[in-house]
């Protein structure tokens, strides 16, 4: 190994939780803080919660309420298409043009 160039290492660094829980961990700065530890981690404490800190997940949400939006009005676009379709595939007789007309 050679000297100077490694960082300096805390046997007893503290990690702070957002959520107020602290403990000790061996690391390269004294201090560490972060936004969830497992004492409020959704997979340790069996909660259904989101942990967003960006504001991804109601981004996310609502891009897939866009895309249900999107796909309905493509399916009404293709309904209206195979209806216009058939339309021309059976033209209506005179007798019916003429009964339509009154």
């Amino acid at each position: 190994m050679q000297a100077g160039i490694h960082p300096t290492w805390f046997e007893d660094a503290k990690v702070t939780c957002a959520c107020g829980n602290t403990f000790t961990v061996g690391a390269s700065k004294a201090e560490i803080r972060v936004d969830i530890c497992s004492k409020c981690h959704p997979f340790f404490t069996g909660e259904m919660k989101f942990v967003d800190t960006m504001g991804r997940v109601e981004k996310f949400q609502q891009k897939q309420k866009e895309a249900a939006a999107k796909v309905s009005m493509l399916m009404e676009k293709k309904k209206k298409k195979k209806e216009h379709e058939e339309q021309l595939r059976n033209p209506k007789s005179l007798r019916e043009m003429l009964m339509g007309a009154k």
